[in-house]
């Protein structure tokens, strides 16, 4: 589906007097959907928008999964996320705060499929051992639809997809 050239910005400079927004734009509004993987299925709910003069895209994130048991109450996942423009690296930088106390700093790593893919793998995550890594890719299947892949690499390992979220636009 997602079979464009890839582009490693970490060797080239990502935005040449582009608007260093144009993937993200994308992303601003209110959206929910199903999510399934290791915390089992539920729904998503995220809602980004642009803050501080457009110098920042904010991401606020809800997942709640069915209970694993009739008597276990359901799984909640909450996040808040920050996306801002590093001039200096000229990247995308991506900071998310979980509600079980992770910190999770993301690099724009890959652009593929003319921007309808962008992968991003952590550079830092705080409150976890050493070694551990995370990556999101985000897959835009369409104006109103986007598929999104958490995967996580225990030290020295591969990456392993941990949870999925098929996110539909609810409105702009």
């Amino acid at each position: 589906m997602l079979l464009g050239s890839l582009v490693i910005y970490s060797q080239k400079p990502i935005y040449q007097g582009e608007d260093p927004w144009i993937h993200l734009r994308f992303f601003e509004g209110k959206w929910s959907g199903p999510a399934t993987g290791t915390p089992g299925k539920g729904i998503s709910s995220r809602q980004y928008a642009f803050d501080l003069n457009g110098r920042f895209l904010t991401a606020r994130n809800r997942s709640v999964y069915e209970p694993k048991t009739p008597t276990a109450p359901p799984e909640v996942h909450e996040d808040s996320a920050i996306f801002s423009y590093d001039r200096s690296r000229k990247t995308i930088v991506l900071r998310q705060f979980h509600s079980e106390g992770f910190v999770n700093e993301y690099t724009l790593s890959a652009v593929r499929d003319n921007g309808r893919e962008l992968e991003f793998v952590t550079v830092r995550i705080e409150n976890i051992p050493p070694g551990w890594k995370a990556k999101e890719v985000y897959s835009v299947v369409s104006p109103d639809e986007v598929f999104e892949t958490f995967s996580l690499a225990a030290p020295g390992k591969e990456f392993e997809v941990y949870s999925t979220a098929h996110l539909r636009r609810l409105k702009k």
